[in-house]
């Protein structure tokens, strides 16, 4: 069949190399120059910095990817499992230092706060047993297709739904589960992973810890960009037809079913557009579902139910070049706020940004050296923010850089302005206009209730025949490893 791609990031890409392996004529139309979405790259004054996604999880769907292609993994894809998770930091001047190997973490805990590590790693099991119960339901199938629910997955799930915590959210159980404050931020703050409230998202969401501890984290020795990078060295592999600085103006359908696609070429050199239109019979979309319907199925009733639903949060993103070298940083560190509850109430229902912000820091440098000049650190920074809704975003900017400079000033014991020799900023208003994320929403809807999960958009059109979507704002999710399980459903789906 003739397949057209709406959009080439990871979760376009992904999809384009299982349905050309499958047979098909695949073309990929993506808006802008560059391929990969979120997951591009910036090259500043001689520092290189991954645009968005930094943490690297469940490998396997990248493996599987070279598996379906044929091709060795270990020849363009290389990546390091990491010996340290993250480095976590507190006001009170506790650093705690999150080994990958679960006991020696657990023993971390007990050392440096009053929960034991008999507790974590009671915690840690039970975010295994979570995965175990749910992956096969909620993680690699349709939520949309009745035979789901029939399948030994879905009986094997509906037989532990009750140690899945479903009915509470995530921040009880951790309350439960652990008395020391700084424990407990350190493991609400996955449902970050997500664009989620912990103080809301279902319990379920525990889940997230096992991915780090009981499968890895990982760093791609190329950066994340070297993810698309790979999967882009796939498609070209596989003879899939990419075209950039093209824009999809509609999704042509006719009683029911996908006709053709419409689209716009700019032709840079010549300072023009192209109208053109491709007859095709299945379309995929990597777009935002919700741009997806407003913009290219005007003609298609819009799914209100599913796509007014709470929006996730965004980011606020500080790209710096450092003239100094921190060794006591490393790849993931996160300073921690000391009032996680309000900085939460103001991401979600103040929609403003806290005095007192998370403030993550990401150093690639510490793996890929030449990712900064010599004696240089390139440090991606960032904090939770909230979508667009009305906020004067340049007077929440500037209050929230010098928020972040006293912070990381303060417990670091140093004055990092000095060395700031490079920077470029990315708040919600750019992630809406370069990635159409609607109202900057990193992960589409929020997972910030217990039915979440089946309100998000299926992979598939109930009203068109031959159109479906992938990419994190539709199920089963946002975040690299979920983007990627998306393109398999389609990918199924299609056959």
């Amino acid at each position: 069949m003739k397949v057209a791609i709406i959009g080439a990031g990871l979760g376009g890409l992904a999809v384009a190399i299982r349905l050309a392996k499958q047979g098909h004529s695949v073309e990929i139309f993506e808006a802008n120059n560059y391929v990969g979405g979120k997951a591009t790259v910036h090259n500043i004054d001689g520092f290189r910095f991954d645009a968005g996604p930094s943490l690297f999880t469940m490998p396997q769907y990248i493996e599987e990817l070279f598996a379906v292609a044929g091709e060795d993994i270990k020849q363009h894809f290389p990546y390091t499992r990491l010996e340290h998770i993250c480095n976590y930091y507190f006001e009170d001047g506790t650093e705690i230092i999150a080994d990958a190997n679960p006991e020696k973490f657990a023993q971390e805990i007990a050392d440096k706060t009053t929960d034991s590590s008999e507790s974590v790693t009671q915690f840690l099991n039970k975010s295994a047993k979570i995965y175990e119960v749910t992956k096969g339901l909620f993680l690699e199938k349709s939520l949309h297709k009745l035979a789901t629910y029939f399948s030994k997955d879905a009986f094997k799930g509906y037989a532990n739904l009750h140690k899945i915590d479903t009915m509470t959210n995530m921040g009880k159980v951790i309350d439960k589960q652990f008395k020391d404050s700084r424990t407990r931020r350190l493991f609400k703050r996955y449902a970050t992973y997500n664009g989620s409230n912990p103080y809301q998202a279902p319990g379920t969401l525990n889940i997230i810890p096992h991915l780090e501890y009981g499968m890895g984290a990982y760093f791609p020795n190329n950066g994340i960009h070297g993810i698309t990078q790979a999967l882009l060295y796939l498609c070209e592999r596989l003879g899939v037809k990419i075209h950039l600085n093209t824009r999809i103006t509609k999704i042509e359908h006719s009683k029911g079913k996908i006709e053709a696609i419409s689209y716009q070429s700019s032709v840079i050199r010549e300072q023009k557009t192209e109208n053109s239109k491709l007859k095709t019979d299945i379309i995929v979309s990597n777009s935002d579902v919700y741009f997806t319907y407003k913009h290219l199925l005007p003609d298609v009733e819009f799914p209100t139910k599913v796509l007014n639903q709470p929006r996730s949060s965004s980011a606020l993103i500080f790209y710096w070049g450092i003239k100094k070298q921190f060794p006591k940083l490393d790849l993931h560190n996160i300073l921690f706020s000391e009032d996680y509850k309000t900085e939460f109430d103001y991401l979600f229902n103040k929609k403003s940004l806290y005095s007192d912000p998370t403030v993550y820091i990401n150093i690639t440098a510490k793996y890929k050296a030449n990712d900064a000049p010599e004696g240089c650190e390139n440090w991606f920074v960032m904090i939770n923010a909230p979508h667009i809704d009305g906020q004067n975003w340049d007077e929440l900017i500037t209050q929230a850089r010098q928020n972040i400079i006293t912070k990381i000033n303060r417990v670091l014991n140093t004055d990092i302005v000095p060395f700031i020799v490079t920077e470029k900023t990315l708040d919600p208003r750019g992630i809406e206009s370069v990635t159409q994320s609607y109202l900057g929403s990193l992960y589409g809807t929020s997972s910030n209730n217990r039915m979440a999960a089946f309100y998000r958009h299926p992979n598939f059109s109930k009203q068109i025949k031959g159109l479906y979507f992938v990419g994190g704002s539709v199920h089963p999710g946002g975040g690299i490893p979920l983007v990627l399980s998306s393109a398999k459903i389609v990918a199924e789906m299609v056959g």
